[in-house]
């Protein structure tokens, strides 16, 4: 498992960037923001032994305001404050997990192209799973496609044949719509479905296929 060893992520071998700061809070709700009555700039400025120019460079590309009072951010802004802290420090590998959910365009695209240029630079792994397909075509070396917890298809780029004929999003679509018609031939329920919640564990009805590419 990616985080069994724990020194590979004590080192900054390892570094991930998944879910959002949120947390369940009783008799309140499910999925609360985190927040506290203090500035961004507080919490990225918090972290040491970090690169001052590698900092403020983020914070500039993700736009992000220090004076930002992280109980009265929204949503799309508290992202930017997590990513940026996630990636002060370098990293051999990076897991990243939806990461670009709460972003627009332009933020998702910028990001993109820092990424890549670590990548090109630093020689590091990068492994992203989402189910956004905005200018991700151009960016990926590897893809990864997996149903059931299986794999179904997987490779180079160059291998990816469908791409050159329609856009990543159709070719996605027109799998999930073949493996949907499968399921009903065989009678089988959608496994994102859920008959009886479960009142001791998160029972969402999250997919099951995801699509990872890598550089």
């Amino acid at each position: 498992p990616a985080f069994h060893d724990t020194s590979l992520v004590c080192s900054g071998d390892l570094s991930y960037l998944g879910t959002a700061w949120r947390r369940d809070i009783a008799f309140a709700g499910l999925g609360c923001s985190l927040q506290g009555d203090f500035s961004a700039g507080e919490m990225i400025r918090g972290v040491k032994d970090v690169d001052p120019d590698r900092r403020d460079r983020l914070i500039s590309l993700l736009k992000i305001d220090e004076g930002w009072r992280m109980m009265r951010v929204s949503d799309g802004q508290r992202r930017r404050v997590q990513i940026c802290i996630g990636l002060l420090k370098p990293y051999k590998v990076l897991l990243l997990d939806e990461i670009t959910v709460d972003l627009d365009i332009t933020g998702r695209l910028a990001l993109l192209e820092f990424l890549e240029e670590e990548c090109e630079q630093r020689k590091c792994t990068i492994i992203y799973a989402t189910h956004i397909f905005d200018g991700i075509e151009p960016w990926i070396t590897h893809y990864a496609y997996l149903e059931e917890g299986k794999l179904k298809r997987g490779g180079e780029v160059s291998t990816f044949t469908e791409i050159k004929e329609k856009k990543l999003l159709f070719v996605i679509e027109d799998w999930l719509r073949k493996a949907r018609d499968a399921r009903r031939e065989k009678k089988l329920k959608n496994p994102d479905n859920r008959e009886k919640p479960s009142y001791t564990k998160m029972n969402m009805a999250f997919g099951n296929r995801h699509m990872a590419f890598f550089r």
